[in-house]
């Protein structure tokens, strides 16, 4: 049981989410959630279900195994990198992404902020500047920049 609690806590930790945060998105209170992390309780299959959706390894808390059979090489060593980051690491992975031109990331960001309960709208803007095409991405407490010179037309 020692080891389910700890890797239920190590999940709870890569989120970035608090003891309470956490508890709320599995559907339980604080309480309920500190008794699973000590071991004098066992989360039930809804409770697990609900914290699947914001990206908790379920697989993994309960086996110790992380589920990336179904990965490539490349898509799993990508995965391993990107949960070891913190907050501020993952948004720029993101936006990154988005500076790419893959729209999801967008769509990501705000389906997973609804999830948490805290849905905030991401907003999205292009601009020029000293001669270097930058994308702004933010919501109501952060905005991140991401920027590469502009190409010349051919």
């Amino acid at each position: 049981m020692t080891e389910l609690c700890n890797r239920l806590k190590n999940e709870r930790k890569r989120t970035g989410l608090n003891q309470e945060e956490f508890g709320e998105v599995g559907g339980v209170k604080a309480g309920a959630q500190l008794n699973y992390e000590n071991g004098s309780r066992t989360p039930d299959a809804t409770y697990l279900n609900n914290l699947r959706k914001i990206g908790v390894d379920v697989w993994y808390v309960l086996t110790g195994e992380h589920l990336t059979s179904q990965l490539s090489g490349e898509e799993s060593e990508l995965l391993s990198g990107y949960r070891q980051l913190d907050t501020r690491g993952k948004a720029r992975v993101l936006g990154v992404i988005d500076g790419l031109g893959i729209e999801p990331s967008i769509a990501a960001q705000e389906k997973k902020q609804a999830q948490l309960g805290h849905p905030q709208k991401v907003k999205k803007s292009f601009f020029i500047q000293d001669g270097r095409e930058s994308t702004n991405i933010s919501t109501d407490k952060t905005t991140i920049k991401v920027g590469r010179k502009k190409k010349d037309a051919l």
